[in-house]
Parts: C-alpha cells; structure tokens; sequence
C-alpha cells in the first residue's frame, strides 16, 4: 500500500492539473457550422452562357446567368473552364455550389462601379455599400469551393483609401469616417443566410475584408487560404470576421493579411447597440494566422456582445497578438465566456492585448467646424449620434480562459490595460509559457487565476499589476 498509493496520489494531481489545463469543450462545440450539403449533380459551365477566360473581358452578366439558371432548375454545381474570368459583383443562390477548380482564377474588377451598392452592415453601422466580389445573400444552402484562385485585385482600392486619408479626412479631423466614406467591395460576404460552406478556396488582394460573415448562422469556413500582402500592403484587410452571426465553424484555415486574422464583431456604437445582435457560438480551430492584428480579435465592434467562443490549436507566425480583445466607451456590449487555448505563436507582439479604450482617433466622432449636421450623409449621422445614457456604452471583459500558451520572441506577454470603467474580471491564465523582450502589465483587472504562469522577459522585468483587485501571480 505504501507503493501504490503515492502513484494514485501522482495521479490524481497530474489529472487535477489535466483539467485545469485543457477545458472540457462545451456541448454547444459540436453544433456548429453547416449542415451537410448535397448539391445536384446538375452540371452548369459558365462558358457555356459566352464566358470568356481571357482575364479581359468582363463576365459578370455571363457568370450570373448561369448561377441563376443553375437555381432556376433546383440548383446544382456551377464551374469554369481553365482561364482567367474579369468578373464585378457575383450573387450565389440557394442550392448553388459555385465551384473554381485548380486552373480557375477569378479577377475582380477594378471599376467600383462594377460592384452595386447594397444595403448592409460594414465595421459595425448599416448603411450602403459596395456588394462584395461574391456575395450570398438571404440564402440556403449554398456553397463557394475549388482549390482556385479568387485574385480580388485590391490595391487600386487600397491606394484610394490612402489618398483620401492623407491629402484630405485626416488633415480635416475626420479620421473616424474616412474608412466609410472610401468604399472598397469586399472579397466574400455571406449575409442574411443559412448553411453555407466556404471550402478551399485561396484568396488574394481583397480590397477591403476578405470574409464577412453577418446576420447568419450554422456557416462553415474550411480550408481557406488568404494571402492579401501580394504586391503591396492593403488596409483593413481582415481575414475572415464573424459579425452579428452565430453557429459559426472556422477550421483548417491560412491567412496572411495587414489587419485582423480571425476576428469576432457585433457593431458599433448606436447603431450597433439599436440592431443588438451577439456573435455567438463561434469555433476557430486548426489555423494558422501569419502577418496581421490578431489570431483572434473580438471587437472593436463590440455593441451587440460577443460571447460562447471556443478557439483552439491556432499557430501565428509574426502576428501582433495572439488574443486581442478591444473596444471603446461608445461601443457597449459584453465579451464573455471565451475560450483561448492550445496556441503556438512564434514572434510578433503581444500574447494578450486588450483595450477597452481603443484608437480614439477612429473610435470617437466629432464633426469638425464648418460642416453642416443637416447635410453631411446618413452614415455619419449615425457614427456621431450619441449612445445615451453614456454608461450604456461602457463595454464589458469578462470571463475570459486562456491556456497551453507557448509564445517564442514576441514583444510582450501581457497587455492588459482596463479603466475604471472597464474592469476585466475573471481571467484565467494556465499552462502561459511566454519568452518575449519585457513581461507587460495588467491594470484594472480584478480576480485573475493564474496556474503554470511563467513569462521571461529579456529586459529582467516582471508583470507589473496596478489597480487591481485579487490579481497576484
């Protein structure tokens, strides 16, 4: 007896220290995304309505009248020959798997106007916008596949929008609203929809978000591959957003883009907090996020809740943080019960960065002297409409697990930086292996755990707490 029970009692320490360490997956994990699609076997090739692959001629009209004959008749699969297809706006249908197969390249055009303006929801406000290169709207059951490539041929957009900041909305005091005003079409946007699969498609150049997904459920991302830093650096090219919309799988996806990787939404200030509308059951699992803002980002968008988010077994090569949590004191909303765990990051910035306070230049609309209320757009009347009272628009951080970290050459283990407003409460860190240049800080945070903490800094420092209340490492 003496043998055996200091090996149960190892036992028992080793499973305790187990479970503390790799969360049990909620129930809810296994429902999401997509169900299952089984498309007709109902050939329609888009060459066949006079498509041409010469990466000339613009074939928008010839590509959607194959789409819609492909619904008309119950749906089916809708392919291209070999070659190079100019194409604006496309519309996906229900039934439709519009599928672009290795030797398949897909060019947006670079005219704006080949891209109609809809009614939609854009970094957090309703308001009307450019359609995205391929859009599923009110939908079920639809699908964009094929090892392809989708060349969104962004950077004449990028170009734009730092034309307009520099020489004329930053000069004028309107940072806040030059991102609304440069309308750049975004690469693929589900909206209003239901049961749709995204599968192995690469992607490059979006103009503006690669992915978005909005107002949707039960959606599947799967195999994506976005490369959005070719010939350039685009702004506000997220990888793929998850916004308003829930039962979302994110899976076996690579993306290298110059803003957000991964990112959860829920709008933004008034008009956010009118709609109301929470991102919730969200799986991120099995990617890979390279040069951008995030492996996971939630916010700044934040005004409807983010909450029931399960992101595990992510790897970030040079990303600026491994978990990014943000928003303002306009925004409102709650992010909680996020899991964060099984995550490798090789260099970059910080492990944990949050802000409640976030880049006040864009986050807070003023209109600047000289500008009429009466006649300035509808968009910017909703951005500087007033969230009343103001406490609603205090957002909230909560309860928060964040484990199996391993983090190599990164700038900075923690960046916690809450306000008196914005408490971050219920942390828990385990299994936090971390070697970057100084350790970071926490402020305003109250009840964090820590077990298996360990964060060495090159400058010798250790994690600096202030204004916290039960934060002790």
């Amino acid at each position: 007896m003496k043998r055996i029970f200091p090996l149960m009692l190892i036992a028992l320490i080793f499973f305790s220290i187990t479970v503390i360490a790799q969360p049990t997956a909620p129930n809810w994990v296994g429902k999401v995304g997509s169900k299952a699609l089984v498309f007709k076997n109902k050939i329609v090739k888009v060459n066949d309505f006079g498509a041409i692959g010469d990466g000339k001629t613009l074939n928008t009209k010839t590509i959607q009248n194959a789409i819609d004959e492909c619904a008309a008749k119950g749906g089916g699969v809708v392919v291209f020959a070999p070659g190079k297809y100019l194409t604006g706006s496309l519309f996906v249908k229900t039934g439709v798997n519009l599928k672009i197969d290795k030797g398949v390249e897909i060019l947006g055009s670079q005219n704006i106007n080949d891209y109609p303006e809809i009614d939609t929801r854009v970094a957090g406000i309703e308001m009307k916008w450019p359609a995205a290169l391929i859009n599923v709207l009110k939908q079920q059951k639809a699908s964009i596949s094929g090892t392809g490539l989708i060349n969104a041929q962004g950077k004449p957009f990028w170009d734009m929008y730092w034309k307009m900041r520099k020489e004329d909305y930053d000069p004028k005091g309107l940072r806040w609203i030059v991102d609304y005003d440069a309308k750049r079409p975004r690469t693929i946007l589900i909206e209003s929809s239901e049961d749709v699969i995204l599968k192995e498609l690469n992607i490059q150049q979006a103009g503006f978000w690669t992915v978005q997904v909005l107002y949707s459920s039960y959606i599947t991302v799967d195999k994506i591959t976005i490369r959005n830093n070719v010939d350039g650096s685009g702004p506000s090219t997220d990888g793929i957003d998850v916004d308003s919309s829930s039962w979302i799988l994110v899976q076996n996806c690579d993306i290298d883009c110059n803003d957000d990787n991964f990112c959860l939404k829920a709008g933004r200030d008034w008009d956010g907090l009118r709609v109301n509308r929470p991102t919730e059951y969200v799986v991120i699992r099995n990617s890979v996020a390279r040069k951008g803002a995030g492996m996971l980002t939630l916010g700044s968008e934040t005004s409807g809740s983010i909450r029931h988010v399960w992101a595990t077994d992510l790897v970030g090569y040079g990303t600026g943080n491994a978990i990014n949590i943000k928003s303002a004191r306009t925004r409102g909303g709650t992010v909680e019960d996020v899991y964060f765990g099984n995550i490798t990051m090789n260099g970059g910035g910080n492990v944990i960065q949050i802000n409640p306070n976030w880049n006040p230049t864009y986050s807070y609309s003023t209109l600047p002297a000289g500008y009429d209320p009466a006649k300035i757009p509808a968009h910017w009347t909703k951005l500087l409409n007033r969230v009343e009272p103001e406490a609603k628009g205090i957002p909230t951080f909560q309860n928060i697990t964040i484990y199996n970290i391993k983090a190599t050459g990164v700038k900075k283990g923690i960046n916690a930086m809450g306000t008196a407003q914005t408490i971050l409460k219920g942390f828990k860190l385990s299994n936090f292996n971390v070697e970057a240049l100084t350790a970071g800080n926490i402020d305003f945070g109250f009840d964090w755990s820590f077990d298996k903490v360990v964060i060495k800094a090159e400058d010798k420092s250790s994690l600096t707490i202030s204004n916290s209340i039960n934060v002790k490492l």
